[in-house]
């Protein structure tokens, strides 16, 4: 569940949002205008915010999509420059803006950190159940001591320090993002920027803008030059997050970037050069798409020097009691409460679930555990509220 406020002059479209978000379990306010609705954000907290405000930008950390009727390219380049995460026509059906909703949370601080390893030792006298507590002191690795987890960090620890280009592969929820975070910090580039592209965030007609930038006046709306991500990761890493849903025309040029280290903005003829280290991530079966013609096996070939496979949390099992240690101590210290308590035995309960959700679906749970139980987690409390359904 997340808290997100939607700002929107058209009572209709607030009452709409609200009601169908709602309906996804999210808990949501709404404002007719911008002055009212930083009014409430000021007085809570929100994971992503839906701005219908026209040409009004939200000066905020808070991830925010744009809510416009206007559907021309400028408008979603503005929107996009003023610090949009995503832009989304009001005429669209509700299934797309229910996936830019998933997209935007997954760009909230808690979000990135939800696989981050920054534990610390938790006193025995205040989690007395605890069989595994090994990964605490595996600070820039992936928490874990399965067998899947260990081979992950060696194989990060040997590729990090090479400018190899890697392919990141593995299901929705299992920490793609983190690994592209930990091969940046374990490389040289570490002291440079790490830049991330959600390729499938994007749309095509933007792309370029987005990843080569653009001169001032080279459309409408470029009111001025801007570097793209390609220039702002140069001297370090830049990770095209769900590179399997670009476009082929973006692929090409992407692919020419790779070949050549030079880039030209939109509006310009003159090339760019750029030393940047190309990290991709992507939950489909490249090959299956190669096959299919959804995907150019020239740029498989070029981003997969090194291929880096992320396990399910279902093929690391043996994980669950230190991750869910891991979880209590980091969301008991955001909702600033003691660190719960959990029985040996709800946590073999949580061992037998699917986790299809991998990572991202566990850490869910033991939030709305946190909040949902007293001081000590038992099996029936996984039991109830394990699946979602109170």
């Amino acid at each position: 569940m997340a808290n997100i406020l939607v700002i929107d002059p058209s009572r209709s479209m607030r009452n709409t949002l609200k009601e169908r978000l709602e309906y996804e379990g999210h808990a949501v306010e709404v404002a007719e205008d911008t002055i009212s609705g930083m009014t409430v954000y000021a007085n809570r907290h929100f994971d992503l915010l839906l701005c219908g405000q026209p040409d009004s930008p939200l000066r905020t950390s808070t991830p925010w999509i744009r809510l416009s009727h206007d559907s021309s390219p400028e408008s979603a380049v503005l929107a996009m420059q003023q610090g949009a995460v995503d832009f989304v026509t009001k005429s669209i059906n509700m299934n797309r803006l229910l996936d830019a909703v998933r997209k935007g949370l997954a760009k909230t601080p808690a979000a990135v950190a939800d696989a981050a390893d920054e534990a610390e030792s938790v006193p025995e006298e205040v989690v007395p159940v605890r069989r595994v507590r090994a990964a605490r002191s595996h600070v820039g690795r992936i928490v874990g001591e399965s067998v899947p987890v260990k081979r992950l960090n060696t194989l990060i620890d040997k590729v990090a320090p090479t400018d190899a280009r890697v392919l990141i592969m593995g299901a929705n929820g299992t920490g793609k993002e983190l690994v592209a975070r930990w091969l940046h910090e374990k490389s040289r580039r570490r002291d440079g920027p790490f830049v991330e592209v959600n390729c499938a965030a994007i749309p095509s007609e933007l792309i370029e803008s987005e990843l080569f930038g653009h001169e001032k006046g080279a459309f409408t709306s470029a009111v001025k030059q801007r570097k793209g991500k390609f220039e702002q990761a140069h001297n370090g890493t830049l990770f095209l997050d769900e590179i399997g849903d670009m476009s082929l025309p973006a692929q090409a040029k992407v692919l020419r970037v790779l070949q050549e280290r030079k880039i030209t903005r939109v509006g310009s003829d003159r090339d760019i050069d750029v030393n940047v280290r190309v990290l991709a991530a992507t939950n489909k079966d490249i090959p299956r798409e190669i096959s299919r013609g959804e995907f150019r096996e020239d740029l498989f070939h070029r981003l997969s020097v090194i291929i880096i496979r992320v396990p399910t949390l279902a093929e690391r099992i043996d994980d669950i009691p230190i991750l869910v240690d891991h979880f209590l101590e980091t969301i008991c210290g955001e909702y600033n409460v003691p660190v719960k308590k959990i029985e040996a035995e709800a946590l073999a309960e949580l061992q037998k679930l699917p986790w299809t959700g991998n990572i991202r679906e566990l850490r869910n749970v033991v939030e709305r555990l946190v909040i949902l139980c007293e001081n000590t987690i038992t099996v029936d409390d996984v039991k109830m509220y394990a699946n979602g359904l109170q």
